[in-house]
């Protein structure tokens, strides 16, 4: 199916992804496409692809044909970026490897998707065992671009591997001079041209259910991520993006990386967790012009920066007099927009649910923030709205000429305001070519149609059907003993704003509504509370919420958690562990 991208999209250089950024690397060649947060050292475009040319000459070297799997192991650096681009843009597939991945998953990871190399930091490769991996033909170091482990050589007629990897490093600076004797200019950067509907990336996804599948993501996928990005000038030259997000994950790879390289932007690389303390200090040093983000970054942000304001008691006078709270409200937008840097056009949030009161309030203040939809299926990007055009509670519009939803009608399911609910299925260009080695799977989520179902339950509103509400995932909905369906991300929404809550996981148990929380440590000790008196809190939190709750959503009680919940990489609960 033929999807309507605007006339100028369907032009070289934006029908080929990899044309994309052959011109803009040639175009921005001395303007600096990545920092490394953590060292401050610069790389300009023309350094990147000059860097990217030196690998290409090492996979051909080395025997690596278009099609071969390349895993990718370590933290957001530029030499992460460079390796990812250098893959992909040389016909080869990426396999990207969360780092957060525990050894043995990655080990697993690697061997599934029958990757011939392996980049990986050199503070991982230890944790691994070469001999495990038989696959590998040689483990290069992120850090140094030494090898670091190989097997020795084989030749045949389709591969000819004239010598070892490591051999082919030393020479690499002799040969690569040889092949730009004149030095390495602007008009040296090309790259081929593959079928859109070649596979170019293999990323696992991390679901809270426990199952990892490679997604595979062709060069059509993310183009249609891309060139939405360009057309809706998320990035454009110069700007500045602050990458704290995996780059592993397609959210943080699509949006803090192939989006702005794709346009000239200035990528910062955190390199470490980003913990609020750390990640306020580096918004304020980069200032970024736009932020993505999943809700449980700003939520924190929004505890650390906001809830202290507000719940001092000269606020809460102010804000209970008519006329005036507007004006506390913009002061406190002020002081939230500076603490992320001050110079963004807006905060996305994605991968997860936000917290609807934290939601209500950014909007009330008018903080510009807005939510999207998007999945590692679909590269990811499914629905978005500019924050000026988000409607509150929604996960914005599906992307027009790019993809479409609908709603698989569950009958028993109340009408919501007149419109069906059921599973949200998607289809258009972002939409994966399936999952690698596993056609049941595919089969599965893909139907005859091309419909990707997505997991996700909610429905869709007018005036054209296009923004997406999600209630909750179809594998968490519990279904009560009278057969009300009972989401537990919406009871867990209300839970996570009563005193003394950081995070909480609503789980059946015997029949019964049980809710796990982990309580917000820094609070506890500040108001001095023993075992005892945090306990008597969330007895109270549990009336309060069985209070606001329906009948059929009440939760018998509360399981207090010594120890913060398993998450994945992109900071969502590993639900699966706690059932």
């Amino acid at each position: 199916m033929t999807y309507a991208f605007e006339e100028q999209y369907r032009k070289p250089p934006f029908d080929d992804l990899l044309q994309i950024y052959q011109h803009t690397f040639a175009d921005n060649f001395p303007l600096t496409a990545l920092t490394d947060y953590i060292s401050g050292k610069n790389i300009s475009y023309g350094d990147m692809a000059r860097r990217i040319a030196r690998l290409h000459l090492f996979f051909e070297q080395a025997g690596v044909l278009p099609g071969d799997k390349i895993a990718l192991l370590g933290r957001n650096t530029p030499n992460w970026v460079i390796t990812f681009m250098a893959t992909i843009t040389y016909g080869a597939v990426i396999v990207p490897v969360l780092n957060d991945f525990n050894p043995a998953d990655a080990q697993h990871i690697i061997n599934h998707s029958d990757a011939v190399m392996l980049f990986v930091s050199d503070g991982i490769f230890p944790s691994l065992n070469f001999d495990e991996m038989p696959q590998l033909n040689a483990v290069i170091s992120l850090d140094t671009r030494t090898v670091i482990a190989e097997r020795p050589p084989v030749s045949n007629e389709s591969r000819r591997v004239p010598t070892t990897h490591k051999s082919i490093v030393t020479n690499l600076t002799r040969n690569f001079r040889k092949r730009y004797p004149k030095g390495f200019a602007p008009t040296d950067i090309a790259y081929r041209h593959f079928d859109s509907s070649s596979v170019c990336v293999i990323n696992y996804t991390s679901g809270t259910t426990g199952f990892s599948k490679g997604v595979m993501l062709t060069l059509e996928n993310l183009r249609g991520n891309v060139v939405f990005g360009i057309r809706s000038k998320l990035h454009y030259q110069n700007s500045r993006v602050l990458s704290f997000l995996p780059l592993a994950h397609a959210y943080g790879c699509a949006f803090d990386m192939l989006v702005p390289l794709a346009v000239g932007s200035h990528i910062t690389l955190l390199g470490k967790t980003p913990t609020p303390m750390l990640l306020l200090k580096a918004l304020r040093q980069v200032r970024p012009s736009l932020i993505i983000c999943v809700p449980l970054i700003l939520e924190k942000i929004y505890r650390k920066v906001v809830v202290p304001m507000i719940t001092k008691k000269p606020i809460r006078w102010v804000l209970a007099l008519p006329y005036v709270e507007k004006a506390v409200y913009s002061i406190i937008r002020n002081k939230l927009v500076e603490a992320f840097g001050g110079a963004f056009e807006e905060v996305i949030v994605g991968g997860a649910p936000l917290n609807s009161e934290v939601e209500d309030f950014l909007i009330r203040i008018r903080f510009p923030m807005t939510v999207g939809f998007g999945m590692t299926e679909c590269g990811p990007l499914i629905s978005y709205s500019p924050w000026r055009r988000f409607e509150p509670g929604s996960a914005g519009r599906t992307l027009a000429g790019i993809m479409e939803a609908r709603i698989l009608h569950d009958t028993s399911l109340p009408l919501h305001n007149g419109h069906p609910q059921g599973e949200i299925l998607v289809r258009g260009m972002n939409v994966m070519k399936g999952y690698y080695k596993n056609p049941e799977a595919t089969e599965a989520a893909i139907d005859s149609d091309g419909w990707l179902h997505t997991g996700d339950m909610g429905w869709l509103s007018e005036p054209d059907e296009r923004t997406i509400h999600i209630r909750g995932r179809y594998k968490t909905m519990i279904l009560s003993a009278n057969g009300q369906n009972i989401y537990p991300e919406e009871i867990e929404a209300k839970l996570s704003n009563m005193p003394y809550v950081n995070e909480c996981l609503v789980i059946e148990r015997n029949g019964h509504l049980v809710a796990l929380c982990h309580p917000d440590e820094d609070q506890v000790t500040r108001d001095g509370l023993d075992s005892q008196g945090l306990k008597d809190a969330m007895q109270a939190n549990l009336a309060g919420l069985n209070a606001i709750v329906a009948p059929y959503e009440h939760v018998q009680e509360i399981e207090i958690m010594s120890e913060e919940f398993e998450k994945t990489p992109k900071r969502s609960i590993r639900r699966f562990l706690y059932k």
